[in-house]
């Protein structure tokens, strides 16, 4: 994640900030810039400052205080680009849910500044028939009704907003033995699913070869390979091959796992860069911990340009993590498998790139991306 100021005072602000804490600016987010930009009313619209010719409203969910994005005028949709991809909301009647979509939100609009950075395809429902739409919704009251399960299906993400409740999503951790769980990590895992339908089920063949290649073959039995996982666990030596537990259950959970991670690399070394972090270890063998991290991580080479700023990255800000009484910010070990499913990953969205012009790409009716 980049960083961001106002330009009226210089004021350092974060993504989520609706309004400048020095000088009192309305703020809002051009996700076509990728810019947080302070406003100023007029005529009827908000004009950033800096390109006051510009005119926008904001995002009809901001009358809910969920969502900080805005919309060019001329623009026929009520919703920014993240939001007209929701189908349904929590019922807001109910106490505790706005604060719960509110989070939620937050997490989802993480996401799709890292699909738009990447310049991924993105269509909607209305766009294409198994376009990306989000359901949020909670479990029903009747206790012996059939329990929310986070999860994708055809380009439905849909998620139990008791995931938006600290304690509810640690106890869950905890239960399933998860070393990480978090909103933000729900919604790289369950759109990893979405582009593996996009962009290898869909794309060239020879990638989805590769795919099985390195994953396995998808064709496994996914409700039987599910139950065997929970049954009788991951294989013990799970960690030579697969970045967590429960990548071990099916190749599709493999890659989602897989592309979740690299999602987590790509916009931590983003917001790294953006502090202009440096690392000088003071041990005999700095060398090789050493790292200064001034690349664009959304616009690298290749995946081993992410990996050697990540590793000493890790092994820093978990020890300053101990250092607070706090578990490691990031548990996982990156086996020179996994590495390798990473570098997947990376190809496959560059070539997603290439196919889409530089530009955030579409999908033809027939499911293939646009070239």
């Amino acid at each position: 994640m980049q960083l961001f100021e106002c330009q009226n005072c210089r004021q350092t602000l974060h993504f989520e900030n609706r309004f400048c804490g020095r000088c009192g600016h309305r703020l809002g987010y051009v996700a076509a810039r990728q810019a947080l930009v302070a406003l100023q009313a007029r005529d009827g619209a908000w004009c950033p400052i800096d390109r006051p010719r510009e005119a926008y409203r904001f995002c009809a969910n901001a009358g809910h205080d969920v969502c900080n994005w805005l919309v060019a005028s001329g623009d026929p949709h009520a919703f920014c680009e993240a939001c007209r991809h929701n189908r349904m909301i929590p019922d807001l009647s109910v106490a505790g849910n706005l604060e719960r979509w509110r989070r939620i939100e937050a997490a989802k609009h993480r996401l799709f500044y890292s699909l738009i950075q990447f310049r991924l395809p993105l269509a909607t429902r209305a766009e294409h028939p198994e376009g990306l739409i989000i359901d949020m919704i909670a479990d029903p009251d009747d206790p012996t009704a059939e329990r929310v399960l986070t999860g994708h299906a055809s380009g439905l993400i849909t998620i139990n907003i008791a995931e938006a409740d600290d304690a509810e999503r640690e106890s869950r951790r905890a239960g399933m033995g998860e070393l990480y769980r978090t909103v933000l990590g729900h919604f790289r895992h369950e759109v990893g699913h979405y582009y593996w339908d996009r962009l290898v089920r869909d794309g060239p063949p020879e990638m989805l070869e590769r795919f099985r290649a390195l994953f396995g073959d998808e064709r496994e039995d996914y409700a039987a390979a599910l139950n065997r996982h929970y049954d009788q666990g991951p294989p013990p030596d799970w960690r030579d091959r697969c970045i967590s537990a429960y990548a071990t259950a099916h190749p599709w959970e493999d890659f989602a796992e897989t592309w979740a991670h690299y999602l987590h690399i790509v916009d931590t070394l983003g917001t790294a860069n953006a502090f202009g972090l440096g690392l000088r270890p003071q041990v005999a063998q700095a060398h090789e911990l050493a790292t200064r991290i001034d690349f664009d991580a959304y616009k690298a080479d290749n995946v081993d340009a992410l990996v050697e700023a990540w590793l000493p990255l890790t092994l820093a800000v978990n020890s300053l993590n101990r250092s607070m009484g706090l578990p490691d910010l990031y548990p996982f070990v990156l086996s020179a498998p996994v590495i390798t499913k990473l570098g997947f990953v990376h190809d496959l969205v560059a070539s997603a790139q290439r196919a889409g012009r530089g530009g955030t790409g579409t999908f033809s009716p027939d499911g293939s991306l646009v070239r």
